[in-house]
């Protein structure tokens, strides 16, 4: 059995989060005006992207946002040693851009970035978009202003004051395998032959053990045992925590589906190798969770299989 990889994609120490500048209203001032500092640019939930030669983020400096206030920067926290903030932008024509640069889906081409890159870009992702969904009150309909370096979004009509803090909606993700054989399912709106395990959102007054079982029932009829926990993965695609497990199910369980799957099926290894069923794409914590079953009993890794199929980005 391998030793399995430490960290998911998009998750890692890579930043030091510095709660304590956030409330720091002249440490933020300094930060925002020091050449050091660097900016994450989101438009339209894309992450800016350097393709070649290889792909890595592309951090702009602050001449790029001369007129910036602390108002319309988000601070993400330390990055190799420099303050780093996130910046909602309205156009890419808002920045000069290097060559080779471009906006792109960071779900797509996450995989091929430096870990600590990848993670960066997806929580800049995650608090932009929190904080555009939050730009009026939820209780009283009124206009929100941003506060703590744009940790908190606050109501500004003051027989509210309501304040509104970034929220992540835990969702667990599961390989079920009665020992020999994993179950995985598809949606019909997913690209043909895409099969991955099984998904689905907490809901409240549930354990995530509990939501394993009570989903994976729901969604294929299996009863599940054994559930253990594997690893996590944050998934701002848009606000998402994976929490990854494993279960066991009886040899003869049967499988059925409802409304939100259109197929599932129990693979073997072999299967997976000889490109049975295309598998989810390496970015994600359900690869993780399939190849590392896989590698139980394999003297080869599942990515390295040469007939098995990957649904992968392209760039």
């Amino acid at each position: 059995m391998r030793a399995r990889h430490p960290v998911n994609v998009f998750a890692g120490p890579y930043v030091d989060r510095d709660s304590a500048l956030r409330r720091d209203a002249a440490g933020l001032a300094d930060a925002l005006a020091a050449p050091a500092t660097r900016f994450v640019p989101v438009w339209r939930n894309q992450s800016l992207l350097q393709k070649q030669p290889s792909h890595a983020a592309v951090l702009i400096g602050r001449e790029a946002f001369a007129s910036l206030d602390a108002d319309g920067a988000i601070l993400l926290g330390r990055y190799e040693g420099s303050a780093c903030f996130a910046v909602e932008i309205e156009a890419p024509e808002a920045l000069t851009l290097p060559p080779h640069a471009e906006f792109a889906d960071l779900r797509l081409v996450g995989a091929l970035l430096p870990h600590a890159q990848a993670g960066l870009l997806a929580y800049a992702r995650a608090m932009v978009w929190w904080r555009h969904r939050h730009r009026h009150c939820g209780v009283c309909g009124a206009p929100t202003q941003a506060h703590s370096a744009g940790h908190v979004m606050a109501c500004t009509n003051p027989g509210c004051a309501t304040e509104y803090f970034p929220r992540i909606d835990p969702a667990i993700i599961v390989l079920i395998s009665d020992g020999e054989r994993a179950l995985l399912g598809r949606q019909a709106a997913w690209a043909p032959g895409l099969y991955s395990t099984i998904a689905g959102f907490v809901e409240p007054g549930e354990s995530f053990e509990d939501a394993v079982v009570r989903e994976v029932r729901e969604e294929t009829g299996v009863t599940v045992t054994e559930v253990a926990y594997h690893s996590s993965q944050p998934w701002p695609f848009p606000s998402s925590l994976m929490v990854g497990f494993s279960a066991h199910a009886a040899p003869d369980a049967i499988v059925r589906t409802d409304e939100e799957l259109e197929d599932a099926r129990w693979v073997t290894r072999e299967e997976m190798a000889a490109g049975a069923v295309a598998l989810p794409t390496p970015t994600s914590i359900s690869f993780r969770l399939i190849a590392d079953w896989y590698e139980l009993a394999s003297a080869r890794p599942l990515a390295e299989e040469p007939a098995a199929r990957f649904w992968r980005a392209r760039g």
